[in-house]
C-alpha cells in the first residue's frame, strides 16, 4: 500500500517586529557588544536629528550603569542605557508608535537625515525587550509645559506598542527627550568603539556637547567648540532620473492636476513648463493627456523615457546640509589638533538622481594622530566603524591614489575624513556601516582626496625647505665663530668682528639669501683690514718654510717684493678690496713656470692656514 506525501503547505505572514527579530543581524544587533553599540548609536543619532531639524544646539548625556539585579549570562551583563537630550520633543499623541512600531517615524521623506528606515531607535528597544524582557521608559515634552512617562513593551507579533504606564508631571519650561531601558551587552568589548564613537561624532557635530558616564562613574566631555550649527536640510521632490515604475504609479494615484505637463512640474525635482513639454515630446506623449488616464505599458515607457532624456537639470544640492569648512576645521581641531589641516569640499553632484556632496579633510601630524595613515568614515554625518574594508572610500585611498606621487611616506601621522551627504545614502546593509562603490560617489572621493593630498605635499615641501635652512644656519652658529678667532689672529685685534648679526632671523631666512649674505658679511669684514695689517700678515705668511716647499729660493725675494710693493707704492692709500686681497695671493705663483709647483704651493699654504686656525681657536677657548 503506497503511502502518499502530503502536499499541503502552510502560508503565514509576519510583522516587521517579527522579522527583524529573527534576523536583527541585519540592523547590527548580531552580538552583545555590537548590540550595546549599535543602541547607543541609534538613540544618540535620534537625538542629534532632532536638535538639528529645531536649530538647537545639542546637548546629550548618555549613562551606561550595571543593573541593580546584576543579571548574568556567560560574558553578557544586563546594563541600563540612559540618554537624555535638549531637543524639541516628542507630541504625546506620537510618543507610543516612535518608540513601539517598527517602520514607524519622521524620517520617510526625500530629504538628508542620520535615519533612514524608520527602526534604529525600536530595534534598541525591540533588543532590550529580547534579552532582558524589562519595559522601556520613555519620558518626552514636546511644549515645555507637561512632561509624558511611558513604560512600555512591544507587540512583536501585532507590531504596536504596550503600553504599562502613563503618567505626566511639569515640565518647567524644558524640552527634550529621556530614553531609559535595560540590555544584555558586553562593555567591555564595546567600549572602544562606544569611546571611538563619541570621539568622532565630536569631530563632525563640534556644536554639540556630549557627556558620557561609563559604568564604572568615570565622566567624558566632549566639549561644544562652536556655536554655529548647520542649516537643516529641505524635503525635496524626486528627480526624473531616479523615478521607477511603482513610484510614479503611487504618484499618479495620488495627483489631481488636469495635464502632464502640470503633473511633471508639480510632482519632479527642477522641472518647468518648458522641460516637460520638451520632455513629452521626447516620448511622445500629448501634453493635455490626464495624468490618471495613464495604462500600465504607457506609465512603463513613461518611466524609461525618464531616464532616457537628457535635457533635464542636474538635482539641485540645497536641500542638502553638509559640514562646511568652518564646522568641518573646528571639529578637527578641537579632536585631533594637528599641525595641518587641508579642506576640500566638492560641488554637488548626483548618483542615479540623488543629489549629494563629498567633503574630505586631512589632519597632519600633532600629538592625537598616530604614526600610519587612518581613515575616519561618515556619511550624513554617521561615524562608521565596523566594515572598513568594503567601504568605496577604503577602496580609493588603497587603490586608486598613488601616493607615491604626492611623497608622503606611509607611516606619516595622517588622519583622512571623509564624509558623504545625500538624501539617499546607499549602505549596503541595515546596519549603515559602509557605503556601496557608486562610480558617481568614487570619483568625487577620489577627486577631493587628491587635492587635500596635494595641499599636504607642497606643505611639507615648504616644512623639508625650512629644515633645510635651519640646519644650514646650525651649522653656520657652529663654525662663524671659528672664522671670526682665524680673523681676528690674522688682524692682531683683541676684538672679535660681529659674527652674531649674520645668524639673527634664521627662522624667516630661506637657503639660498642665507648663505649668499652669510659669506659677503664674512668678505666685507675681512676688506675692513688696513694696508699694515696687510702687510704683516704677508710677512708672517711667507717664511722660508712655506715657501721652501713649493717656490724656488730665487723666486721668494721676488715674490714677496711683490706682494709689498703692492701696498707701499699705493699713492692713495686706498683700502684695498676683497677682490684685491684675493687676488694678491693668487698672484703669489705668478712667476713659476711649473703648474704643479703652483698647486703644491696653494695646497700647502692652505693646510698651514687650517692648522694655525685651530690652534689660535683651542689656545684662545
Amino acid at each position: 500500500m503506497k503511502v502518499v506525501a502530503s502536499r499541503q503547505v502552510t502560508y503565514s505572514e509576519i510583522s516587521p517586529s517579527e522579522f527583524f527579530y529573527r534576523n536583527r543581524d541585519l540592523a547590527g544587533f548580531s552580538n552583545p557588544a555590537r548590540a550595546l553599540y549599535t543602541s547607543v548609536r541609534e538613540l544618540v543619532e535620534n537625538s542629534l536629528d532632532a536638535c538639528e531639524q529645531f536649530q538647537i544646539l545639542p546637548e546629550i548625556t548618555v549613562r551606561i550603569e550595571q543593573s541593580p539585579e546584576g543579571t548574568r549570562s556567560g560574558d553578557q551583563l544586563a546594563y541600563v542605557l540612559t540618554i537624555e537630550d535638549n531637543g524639541p520633543g516628542i507630541e504625546a499623541r506620537h510618543l507610543p508608535n516612535a518608540f513601539g512600531r517598527v517602520f514607524y517615524g519622521s524620517k520617510y521623506k526625500l530629504k538628508q537625515s542620520r535615519g533612514m528606515f524608520g527602526m534604529g531607535g525600536t530595534m534598541a528597544i525591540l533588543y532590550a525587550q529580547i534579552t532582558t524582557n524589562k519595559p522601556v521608559t520613555i519620558s518626552s515634552s514636546f511644549d515645555g509645559r507637561t512632561r509624558h512617562i511611558l513604560d512600555m513593551l512591544i507587540d512583536i507579533q501585532e507590531n504596536k506598542p504596550i503600553i504599562l504606564r502613563h503618567e505626566t508631571e511639569a515640565a518647567n519650561g524644558k524640552t527634550g527627550t529621556t530614553v531609559r531601558l535595560t540590555l544584555m551587552g558586553d562593555y567591555l568589548r564595546a567600549m572602544q568603539k562606544i569611546q571611538d564613537y563619541f570621539k568622532q561624532t565630536a569631530v563632525v557635530t563640534p556644536y554639540a556637547q556630549i557627556t558620557f558616564i561609563d559604568p564604572d562613574g568615570n565622566t567624558i566631555t566632549y566639549e561644544r567648540a562652536t556655536t554655529v550649527c548647520p542649516a537643516p536640510p529641505m524635503e525635496t521632490l524626486p528627480h526624473p532620473h531616479g523615478i521607477d515604475v511603482e513610484a510614479l504609479r503611487r504618484l499618479l494615484k495620488q495627483t489631481n492636476e488636469p495635464n502632464l505637463v502640470k503633473f511633471m512640474t508639480t510632482n519632479f525635482h527642477r522641472v518647468g513648463e518648458k522641460t516637460a513639454e520638451k520632455f513629452l515630446e521626447f516620448a511622445h506623449f500629448d501634453k493635455l493627456a490626464k495624468p490618471k488616464s495613464l495604462t500600465n505599458e504607457e506609465a512603463v515607457h513613461f518611466v524609461n523615457a525618464l531616464h532616457q532624456f537628457d535635457g533635464f537639470l542636474a538635482p539641485d544640492a540645497s536641500c542638502l546640509s553638509p559640514l562646511g569648512e568652518e564646522i568641518m576645521e573646528a571639529g578637527i581641531m578641537k579632536e585631533l589638533q594637528p599641525e595641518f589641516i587641508a579642506k576640500s569640499i566638492r560641488p554637488p553632484s548626483a548618483y542615479s538622481g540623488f543629489p549629494f556632496i563629498v567633503e574630505v579633510g586631512l589632519a597632519y601630524g600633532g600629538k592625537v594622530i598616530q604614526p600610519g595613515i587612518k581613515l575616519l568614515r561618515f556619511a550624513n554625518r554617521i561615524p562608521l566603524l565596523y566594515d572598513e574594508a568594503n567601504d568605496v572610500a577604503f577602496k580609493v585611498i588603497n587603490e586608486e591614489i598613488d601616493w607615491r606621487r604626492y611623497k608622503i611616506p606611509q607611516d606619516s601621522p595622517l588622519a583622512l575624513i571623509t564624509h558623504v551627504c545625500s538624501t539617499k545614502v546607499p549602505y549596503k546593509t541595515v546596519g549603515k556601516e559602509y557605503l556601496a562603490d557608486r562610480p558617481e560617489i568614487e570619483r568625487e572621493l577620489k577627486n577631493a582626496v587628491r587635492d587635500v593630498l596635494r595641499k599636504l605635499s607642497v606643505y611639507l615641501s615648504k616644512k623639508g625647505s625650512m629644515e633645510f635652512v635651519k640646519k644650514k644656519m646650525n651649522i653656520y652658529g657652529k663654525y662663524l665663530p671659528l672664522i671670526a678667532r682665524f680673523s681676528a689672529g690674522l688682524a692682531k685685534v683683541d676684538r672679535l668682528p660681529n659674527y652674531k648679526s649674520l645668524l639673527k632671523g634664521e627662522e624667516e631666512v630661506s637657503p639660498e639669501p642665507t648663505s649668499v649674505e652669510a659669506w659677503e658679511g664674512f668678505e666685507e669684514m675681512m676688506t675692513m683690514t688696513s694696508g699694515k695689517q696687510i702687510e704683516a700678515q704677508t710677512e708672517a705668511k711667507i717664511d722660508s718654510q712655506a715657501i721652501g716647499r713649493s717656490v724656488p729660493a730665487e723666486a721668494q725675494s721676488s715674490v714677496k717684493n711683490e706682494i709689498l710693493g703692492k701696498h707701499n707704492n699705493d699713492d692713495n692709500n686706498e683700502p684695498k678690496g676683497k677682490d684685491d686681497v684675493i687676488g694678491n695671493h693668487r698672484r703669489l705663483n705668478v712667476s713659476h713656470d711649473s703648474e704643479r709647483t703652483k698647486k703644491g704651493r696653494k695646497t700647502e699654504i692652505s693646510e698651514r692656514g687650517k692648522q694655525q686656525s685651530l690652534e689660535e681657536f683651542d689656545n684662545g677657548s
